[in-house]
């Protein structure tokens, strides 16, 4: 092999483990559109807390202010800066000090909204891809970078009067 042949080949070799690093170090951008409130300066305080992997899966770049993603394809959305919710019928699950409101209309992939801190944040889980149980347990202490003001009530939180009034909270 003469001395030609083997810098072209060194200089092949070079260009193809250099080639192969950065094509699988390259994953496309998830594509997400800011929250109304996306700018509130405490989902800065979040999202500097986020994870790099959640349930397993890695963190993924996205395109919008306060939003987070995981997985390939993106298994766990987030969004900082929604619609603060009012109370609600719907059921209300408190993981690790966080309230989230639950909504599986669109079951396998289900809503979890903070109850009782604003900003608030949604999650969008895809429950055939990965745990969301995990998700919430895994999200709860960058979530809780956000003070809570309120706390999701039972009806074992309420006082029933016997005279036939209002429910209201127990004291």
């Amino acid at each position: 092999m003469t001395l030609r042949s083997r810098r072209v080949r060194t200089g092949l070799t070079i260009t193809l483990v250099a080639g192969s690093v950065l094509l699988t170090g390259c994953t496309a951008i998830v594509p997400l559109k800011p929250s109304k409130d996306a700018a509130n300066p405490t989902c800065a305080d979040l999202i500097v807390r986020l994870p790099t992997a959640v349930a397993s899966l890695p963190e993924r770049e996205t395109n919008a202010q306060a939003t987070g993603a995981w997985g390939t394809p993106a298994a766990v959305l987030l969004h900082c800066g929604v619609t603060v919710p009012v109370p609600t019928t719907l059921p209300c699950l408190s993981v690790n000090g966080i309230d989230w409101i639950e909504e599986d209309s669109e079951a396998p992939l289900y809503r979890y909204t903070t109850y009782g801190r604003d900003p608030a944040t949604e999650l969008v889980i895809d429950s055939g891809k990965v745990s969301g149980s995990t998700v919430l347990v895994d999200l709860a202490k960058a979530v809780s970078a956000i003070p809570a003001t309120k706390q999701c009530l039972g009806v074992e939180d309420l006082t029933i009067p016997t005279d036939g009034g209002t429910a209201v909270p127990a004291p």
